[in-house]
């Protein structure tokens, strides 16, 4: 008897769920959010007088993530296989500190403040706004991926400490940390 009531379970379930699929052409289980179409546009940070246009950045053939062109020296670059800033998860901007002649658009970016505001203009017409929670100073090989590229919130990302003439490349990372306002 035990083996009938279960039996009857099983059967209801199965003709509700093909039900479901038949009327709506879904299993019923949750779909997976849509992914945002927007993109990020500008980058504001008032504390700085900083505002920047934003372009794609993708991966380079090495694997590493590609930097906005010294020829765009005033110009950051969205990670494009980060989060729409404004969207859940991590979003992640890259900038220069500067080019061989001249301070490129991150280049006070080490001045930026706990508490300060940060906004993100999207295609959408939608800002995003943050507010700083830290600014950390690190070695590049010490680079904290996970906390960059995995962790909830915005991260700014540029070279900084010494600048090492050999390699002809800064030793340190800038990155700011940033939750949703």
């Amino acid at each position: 008897m035990a083996d009938s009531k279960w039996l009857k379970i099983v059967v209801a379930g199965f003709v509700t769920g093909t039900v479901l699929f038949a009327l709506t052409g879904r299993s019923g289980t949750p779909e997976e959010p849509k992914k945002t179409t927007a993109t990020p546009r500008r980058l504001e940070i008032p504390s700085l007088n900083l505002k920047a246009p934003l372009m794609k950045l993708g991966m380079a053939r090495d694997g590493e993530v590609e930097l906005p062109p010294y020829e765009k020296p005033a110009t950051a670059g969205w990670f494009d296989q980060s989060e729409v800033p404004g969207d859940p998860g991590p979003s992640v901007i890259i900038g220069h500190v500067d080019t061989k002649t001249a301070p490129a658009v991150f280049y006070r970016l080490r001045q930026v403040r706990k508490g300060a505001s940060i906004k993100v203009v999207r295609s959408d017409g939608k800002t995003a706004n943050y507010k700083v929670d830290s600014v950390e100073q690190i070695p590049k090989d010490h680079f904290p991926t996970e906390r960059v590229y995995i962790e909830d919130g915005l991260r700014l990302v540029t070279c900084g400490g010494a600048f090492d003439r050999s390699t002809h490349e800064y030793l340190d990372n800038i990155i700011v940390y940033a939750s949703l306002a």
